[in-house]
C-alpha cells in the first residue's frame, strides 16, 4: 500500500494505579495502522521524549517513534497540523479522547478542521484503499456498523470496536528509536488558566419498562431506540441548523 498513513499516540494512565501506559485507544490506532502499512506506519507523538511509557508503543513493532518536543501544558495543534501537511500524511489514525490531561476529546476535531480534511469518528475497520478512496466501517450504538467512502486525505478516531493491540514486547521496546524533533512551542493560555477536574460518567436515563412477563421486559429492555423527537435537518443554511442545536442543548440543560 503506498498510501502514507501516521498513527498519533498519547500516554496513557492506568485506570486503577494512575502508572504511566500506553493508552488504549491510541495503541488500536496503531494496531490498525500496522495492518495497513506494516513497517512503513509512522507513529507520532507530542510531548517529551523522555517519556518511558511511549516505548510501549515501540514493542508493538515500532523501529522508530517520532516526537515533537513539546513542554507539559503546550499547545501542540499548531506543531501536528504543520508537521503532518509537511509530511504528506493520507490517513492519520487517533484515539478518540487522551487518558491523561485535559482529555476533551477535541483533539482530532480541532486538527481535522486545521487542515481541512474530513473526519471519521468511531473507526472500526478500514475495508479498502483505491483510486484515492478509502471504504471504512464506523461502529455505532448497540454493535451496528456504518459504511462510509471517504476521500483521501483524512483523519479518523479509532473505536474500541477496532483491533485489540497486539503486546508489547520487552526487547522491541528497549531496541527502538525515540526519535525527537524541536518544533515551534505554542503556550495554551485556555489551559494554563483551566482547572482540571476527576472525569465522571454521565447518569443515564432510564425509562421506565411496563411489561408484565419477563419476555415483554427482556424485549423492551433489547429493543432499538427510536427518536420519536428528533428531527433531520437536511439541506438547511448554517444559520438554521446553529439555531436547532442550541434548542436541543437548551431544552436538554445542558445551556441555561
Amino acid at each position: 500500500m503506498n498510501t502514507k498513513i501516521i498513527s498519533l499516540v498519547s500516554v496513557g494512565a492506568h485506570p486503577t494505579s494512575g502508572r504511566s501506559r500506553r493508552a488504549e485507544q491510541d495503541a488500536r490506532a496503531v494496531e490498525l495502522g500496522l495492518q495497513l502499512a506494516g513497517d512503513s506506519l509512522r507513529v507520532l507523538h507530542a510531548g517529551d521524549p523522555r517519556e518511558e511509557a511511549l516505548r510501549a508503543y515501540l514493542g508493538m513493532g515500532l523501529e522508530k517513534l517520532e516526537v515533537l518536543e513539546q513542554p507539559a501544558g503546550a499547545d501542540v495543534l499548531g506543531p501536528l497540523g504543520d508537521y503532518l501537511r509537511d509530511a504528506g500524511a493520507q490517513l492519520v489514525l487517533t484515539g478518540s479522547q487522551a487518558e491523561t490531561g485535559e482529555g476533551s476529546g477535541m483533539l482530532p476535531y480541532l486538527l481535522a478542521e486545521r487542515l481541512g480534511w474530513p473526519l471519521v469518528v468511531g473507526l472500526a475497520e478500514v475495508e479498502s484503499i483505491e483510486n484515492g478512496t478509502a471504504q471504512v466501517l464506523q461502529a455505532l450504538p448497540r454493535g451496528q456498523r456504518r459504511r462510509l467512502k471517504v476521500r483521501l486525505p483524512f483523519l479518523a478516531s479509532v473505536d474500541n470496536a477496532a483491533p485489540k493491540p497486539r503486546q508489547s514486547a520487552f526487547g522491541p521496546a528497549r531496541r527502538g528509536v525515540l526519535a525527537p524533533h524541536e518544533v515551534e512551542i505554542v503556550d495554551d493560555e485556555l489551559f494554563e488558566s483551566a482547572e482540571l477536574l476527576p472525569a465522571k460518567p454521565r447518569p443515564k436515563r432510564l425509562k421506565v419498562i411496563k411489561a408484565k412477563s419477563g419476555a415483554d421486559r427482556m424485549k423492551a429492555a433489547t429493543a432499538k431506540a427510536s427518536g420519536g423527537g428528533g428531527q433531520v435537518l437536511k439541506d438547511v443554511s448554517p444559520q438554521a441548523g446553529a439555531e436547532a442545536i442550541l434548542k436541543l442543548l437548551v431544552e436538554e440543560g445542558v445551556l441555561r
